[in-house]
């Protein structure tokens, strides 16, 4: 018997800097309630869904700085989420800007949750695959100063039992390294969930920039295809504080296909009928690790050409 599982994309439109998470949130619920009309029972929310993407400035007050971030999930602005997740039966991934304590210290994650269909928080993931830089660059009209505000995930690549599956998440630039969807493909992954918040001007080369869209789409199609699982691309879009960002949010089926995509830069749902058993039949013949995949073979490569070999994952 098919295991299907009916999935939302919930693409969001620019968030302005004075927006309130109150605000912010009024607009998620009414994209979880769309979605649940439209029968979906989960529904994929962007990266920094809460707020602007304030990386693109230098933010030197650390109040100001603090004041993008939260310190519990769900918080004061955010139980009304979990509500209306509850009240509906509909489940979600969120992320946001993480400020937590940890090993004495103030730490800060760039951070998704998955949240089941009682409103409860079955999974979390820290971003790995930081981008952009530490310090200020000069000559750009907006910053990306991740390195600067957040640091490199701690949770590695786990993977999650929910709604009837094996689920797991990533973020943003995480869908560009192949190793993001291994990791979890090795474990057996059916669906991964990621938000994205990806300017035009991302490298500040124009020949490459002038690709993002192209490469927005063939990391997801190729990290679902090679690891035989759905991938849920969720974009913050449009132009947000005078930076234009990548919408094209998407359900990728495990043959790569595109199955659903958002066609404006706003606050857009997009659904499908997500049959996780598609993934086993892929897993089952050409992405059949267990027969097919050799990894003792990469590690004699490496070892002729006397570099060190990378760990067993």
């Amino acid at each position: 018997m098919a295991r299907i599982v009916n999935t939302a994309s919930a693409q969001m439109g620019p968030i302005a800097k004075a927006e309130t998470r109150k605000d912010t949130v009024r607009r998620l619920i009414a994209m979880m309630r769309e979605a649940k009309g439209r029968g979906a029972e989960l529904v994929v929310f962007t990266e920094l869904a809460l707020t602007t993407f304030f990386p693109r400035w230098l933010v030197e007050d650390e109040a100001e700085l603090d004041g993008y971030y939260e310190r519990s999930m769900p918080g004061p602005e955010t139980q009304a989420l979990f509500d209306e997740s509850k009240k509906l039966g509909v489940g979600f991934y969120l992320g946001f800007a993480e400020l937590v304590e940890e090993g004495g210290r103030k730490r800060r994650f760039n951070t998704s949750i998955l949240v089941d269909r009682s409103g409860a928080i079955i999974g979390k993931y820290r971003k790995v695959h930081l981008p952009g830089h530490a310090e200020p660059q000069p000559n750009r009209t907006h910053q990306h100063l991740e390195k600067r505000y957040f640091e490199p995930g701690n949770l590695g690549f786990p993977v999650f039992r929910g709604f009837g599956g094996v689920m797991g998440m990533c973020i943003c630039n995480d869908r560009r390294w192949p190793e993001t969807y291994r990791v979890m493909g090795l474990q057996q992954v059916e669906m991964i969930m990621l938000g994205y918040n990806t300017p035009f001007d991302h490298t500040g080369h124009a020949d490459i920039d002038g690709l993002t869209s192209f490469h927005n789409h063939l990391s997801m199609q190729a990290g679902a295809y090679q690891n035989a699982t759905w991938v849920i691309g969720t974009a913050k879009c449009g132009n947000e504080e005078g930076s234009r960002m990548v919408g094209q949010s998407v359900i990728i089926a495990p043959s790569g296909e595109i199955v659903a995509q958002a066609y404006t830069l706003e606050d857009e749902v997009i659904t499908a009928r997500c049959d996780l058993d598609m993934g086993k039949r892929y897993r089952e013949t050409i992405f059949n690790f267990a027969k097919h995949r050799e990894p003792e073979s990469y590690r004699l490569i490496v070892e002729r050409k006397g570099a060190i070999p990378p760990p067993e994952v």
